[in-house]
């Protein structure tokens, strides 16, 4: 009997123990949950102070008048239109340059290329290039585009810098958008028969299509408030005049004649407006933020649409 009841006492007293183990687990739980919070909550209402600041000071500035006027001398006349144009078009330039060639790059070292210490050198060298400071690309830029190839100051020197700048991004989110792909899909494929190209096509990346996106959207979020490497290729802060359009005046324009022609973009008209003493033209740049954030939430936007559509389409 006295053995029966030392026994319970003993699982008592580890049932005991046990309960302060979970107890300090939920405790330390706990505080990291409320830690994670506050983290969270610091970015988020940082970021919602800074937008409202924005939109405070910069929604009484903003009409029709202020998207459709050339930068002035006097900050109640001075627009964005050339900032925005030049801004669409440099992002125009940048997605067709980045995106295509950024996706094939992955496609090709995760498909194609050979495991080796050639391609692991050019995975390491891929990683790294997404760290560089952007200021390192519009150096490169600079030579490359601007002197070595002659494009000069244009909007084609600006879309080739960010899309260099975005390649990385987008060769890496690529490869992960097809890394999750079940190894059973590219089996069946082959069992049936297929190349490598059709299973690349048909099955890689569509199924990929929603993770590269993703990557795409990460990508041209950065390079749509990138500062450093636009200054360094020379784009001009003041600018009161558009890109021809093709087949437009004597002698007519071609189609891609706006490519070679000078440019700003948003985050230079607002540079140029914060370095000038007057309080109005402070007022300037705020609008100008918050258009340019809109301008970022309307592309992004648009990306996750075209992502959800994708997803909807694909059938395993």
């Amino acid at each position: 009997m006295s053995q029966v009841t030392l026994n319970a006492a003993q699982i008592a007293e580890r049932l005991a123990a046990i309960r302060k183990i979970i107890a300090k687990a939920k405790r330390f739980d706990t505080f990291f949950a409320i830690l994670g919070l506050v983290s969270l909550m610091v970015g988020v209402l940082t970021l919602t102070a800074l937008i409202a600041d924005m939109a405070i000071r910069g929604l009484p500035r903003i009409d029709l008048d202020f998207f459709t006027s050339f930068p002035s001398r006097r900050a109640a006349n001075a627009g964005i239109l050339s900032a925005w144009v030049g801004t669409i078009l440099v992002m125009l330039v940048t997605a067709l340059a980045a995106v295509p060639l950024g996706v094939a790059a992955g496609v090709y070292l995760e498909e194609y290329a050979p495991k080796n210490w050639m391609t692991d050198i050019i995975e390491i060298n891929i990683t790294n290039l997404a760290g560089v400071p952007s200021i390192v690309y519009g150096l490169l830029a600079l030579g490359l585009f601007v002197y070595h190839f002659g494009f000069g100051q244009s909007i084609l020197s600006a879309g080739l810098t960010l899309a260099l700048l975005i390649l990385p991004v987008v060769i890496v989110s690529t490869r992960e958008a097809i890394r999750a792909i079940p190894q059973m899909v590219r089996e069946a494929a082959y069992g049936c028969g297929a190349t490598t190209w059709q299973l690349t096509r048909d099955h890689i990346v569509p199924y990929s299509s929603a993770g590269i996106l993703t990557g795409v959207i990460i990508g041209m979020a950065r390079a749509i408030g990138e500062t450093a490497p636009i200054i360094t290729i020379g784009a001009l802060t003041f600018i009161a005049f558009l890109p021809t359009a093709p087949f437009t005046g004597d002698p007519p324009a071609g189609l891609f004649d706006w490519v070679m022609a000078p440019f700003t973009v948003m985050p230079i008209q607002m540079f140029n407006w914060t370095s000038r003493p007057e309080a109005d033209f402070l007022v300037n740049a705020a609008a100008a933020g918050f258009i340019l954030m809109l301008m970022t939430l309307i592309m992004n936007g648009l990306a996750i649409w075209l992502r959800y559509h994708l997803r909807k389409k694909i059938k395993w």
